[in-house]
């Protein structure tokens, strides 16, 4: 990694972008586009000279919505150097969100593909410029128009070098579990401490390869697939379809990578959905062994227990015979390092992926942070833990346990919204999280829940809803969702909802014709796996954090709908509104017919 260190993202593009002009920046899959350092360099100065003539100034915002594709980097970058504000936007947002949100930002000019243009002209606000890609729509400019646009007298360098550290880079709307979203406003100045604070820690080198999947209006994306490639170098693979992630990886073979815990998840029931149809007798035998031993090695792995040496032998054994070629057939044979990030991970689910070879570093961070805040270097990785925080952060914790954290990586405040950056940062320069944290004596971070989601039961205990979700679903693949009830009752009860993308498979491998949420959830084999899921998560539980009787909806929660945010965050107080009656159903006696209990569970009784 390049010891030279920048104040602004357009300095840090410049310098990069001529480390190596040659070498590949940004692909496809299959290397069906592709773009070097020195094409995109060049994109990079004409569109800046184009937006330019269309007159996005220093301070003005640009608002981008499209998939993930290669064209939105050299666009996005061109923003920057004019010292504009660029940010993007999530494809699925209504006309009334998208009115609150370009409102609030003041976008000026959107850079858009063209099925979204009907939904901006429909949002309410009046825009200088709809830029459209691929075809044009009558009354938007295309790229073409864009580069037409530029003057020859265009001074590229001097609007770059006028870009300062503390100018607003890009804004990122907060996923919104409680009232519309607030626009966090991240500097230059945030981001290259965030860039160069993980590269410290993790190493990352110019030519290191990483996937662009998420939406680009998550900070996660952001971060690890833009900051990073344009201030490091990192190559980006652009994947179109998130459903397509799992042969992108395959095919790119990336030396980094995260995703959030949902997506771990999802390989992880891959994986044991492809070893349960494996069709061969002895190689389905063969990859259960394998599994069997990896699990048991994952387990020693999440409680920090030194591996026993006939253990360790029958693992080198198992990896050498299956889990290599496994690794390799999943494309992490190249991996350098693994983050899971934006939500807990089921601890089931990190030691699963440690068995199998592939020890994930959890992370902790927040938009208001600039992504991430903690992290663990890769030999020194605590499962379980989200790692310390990064060189020249601070922290401390409130009376009842809520992180307080203070540095270089703070936003600058919320856009527009005055009194809101004044509740989340105090007078001392204190960011409030809403974490709960506790801090070991080495500085390692372990999160506990949202502070405004703990549960206090009528006996008075305390407990972590997202921690007893996580456990459960990490004990079925057939979970997409849930949402444990608790406060103030008596016992913890649960609603569930199947996930979609599993619906399908279990499905087809039971002889089952009928694959939608309501036939599923009616359906007396998915209630007993469900049942057994429970029961097998309860077993991981307390008494008291025990899930006594759970309902199966029968619907699939979409990212960005009523129930959980576009980062599949749940909207607890929204769920308790929406199914208050069959919330009240949970406990009711006697129950209701779709009313279940875990396997081998009988009528519940009060915790204490």
């Amino acid at each position: 990694m390049s010891t030279t260190r920048f104040d602004t993202l357009p300095a840090a593009f410049q310098h990069i972008a001529a480390l190596d002009p040659a070498a590949i920046a940004l692909r496809t899959p299959g290397d069906t586009h592709t773009l070097t350092w020195s094409e995109y360099a060049a994109q990079v100065r004409e569109f800046a000279a184009g937006l330019a003539g269309l007159g996005v100034r220093r301070g003005d915002t640009v608002a981008l919505m499209m998939g993930n594709r290669v064209e939105f980097y050299p666009l996005e970058v061109a923003a920057q150097h004019l010292g504009a504000t660029s940010f993007s936007v999530y494809n699925t947002l209504p006309a009334d969100q998208l009115n609150h949100v370009l409102g609030n930002a003041g976008a000026r000019v959107v850079i858009c593909e063209p099925q979204y243009v009907a939904r901006l002209r429909s949002c309410g606000v009046v825009l200088d410029h709809i830029v459209c890609l691929d075809d044009t729509v009558a009354g938007t400019l295309s790229v073409a128009d864009v580069v037409a646009a530029g003057r020859a007298d265009f001074d590229f360098d001097a609007a770059w070098r006028a870009v300062r550290g503390e100018d607003v880079a890009t804004l990122i709307y907060t996923s919104g579990t409680t009232g519309s979203p607030k626009g966090v406003e991240t500097t230059h100045a945030n981001l290259l401490f965030q860039v160069y604070g993980i590269a410290d820690v993790l190493g990352i080198e110019f030519g290191d390869t990483i996937t662009s999947f998420m939406p680009s209006a998550h900070i996660a994306d952001r971060l690890t697939a833009l900051y990073v490639q344009e201030v490091l170098g990192v190559q980006v693979t652009c994947v179109s379809d998130p459903k397509l992630i799992a042969p992108a990886l395959a095919d790119l073979r990336p030396t980094l990578w995260g995703a959030v815990p949902r997506v771990w998840e999802k390989l992880r029931a891959a994986i044991e959905y492809k070893v349960a149809a494996e069709p061969d007798h002895d190689r389905r035998a063969a990859l259960r062994w394998a599994l069997s031993v990896a699990a048991a090695r994952g387990e020693h792995e999440l409680t920090g227990t030194p591996l026993p040496a006939d253990l360790a032998a029958e693992w080198q054994r198992a990896d050498e015979l299956v889990l290599r070629s496994l690794r390799a057939a999943l494309g992490f044979d190249r991996m350098r390092w693994a983050l899971s990030g934006a939500a807990p991970i089921p601890p089931a689910t990190l030691g699963f992926f440690a068995g199998l070879g592939v020890p994930i570093t959890e992370i902790w961070g927040m938009s208001e942070l600039s992504c991430i805040c903690s992290v663990s270097p890769p030999d020194e990785v605590r499962l379980g833990t989200v790692g310390k925080l990064l060189p020249g952060m601070e922290y401390r914790n409130a009376p009842d346990g809520e992180l307080l954290v203070r540095g270089p990586l703070v936003m600058k405040s919320y856009r527009g919204q005055p009194e809101k950056t004044g509740e989340a940062i105090d007078t001392d320069g204190w960011l409030h999280t809403g974490d709960i944290v506790t801090v070991d004596d080495e500085g390692y971070l372990r999160v506990v829940d949202r502070k405004k989601e703990i549960i206090i039961n009528a006996s008075g205990k305390n407990m972590s809803p997202t921690h007893i979700e996580n456990t459960i679903k990490a004990a079925t693949p057939l979970i997409g969702a849930m949402s444990v009830i608790g406060d103030g009752r008596p016992y913890n009860t649960a609603l569930i909802v199947l996930d979609a993308e599993t619906a399908g498979p279990y499905a087809k491998q039971h002889g089952l014709t009928d694959d939608s949420a309501a036939a599923l959830a009616a359906e007396p084999s998915v209630i007993t796996a469900i049942r057994a899921g429970v029961a097998a998560g309860n077993a991981r539980l307390s008494r008291v954090e025990q899930v006594k009787r759970f309902l199966v909806l029968p619907a699939f929660w979409e990212a960005g709908g009523d129930e959980v945010t576009l980062t599949m965050k749940l909207k607890r107080k929204v769920v308790g509104e929406k199914y208050a009656s069959r919330i009240a159903d949970l406990y009711r006696e006697p129950p209701a017919a779709d009313i279940h209990e875990p396997a081998g569970e009988s009528r519940p009784v009060p915790a204490t």
